[in-house]
């Protein structure tokens, strides 16, 4: 990994350690929003699950 990767989203993603999920809080949600808006970060291209009816 280089410096550029250090701060990168994908790179946190993907250096999670364990069998814990990756959970994006809503906080943080709108910070990816507002990146993706101004067209800094593509866009999210998982959606959370439908409630189960």
């Amino acid at each position: 990994m280089s410096e550029a990767c250090g701060d990168c989203i994908v790179t946190f993603l993907c250096d999670t350690t364990g069998d814990e999920p990756v959970v994006v809080n809503q906080p943080d949600a709108r910070v990816l929003r507002l990146l993706h808006d101004g067209g800094l970060i593509p866009g999210n291209r998982h959606q959370p699950r439908a409630a189960a009816s």
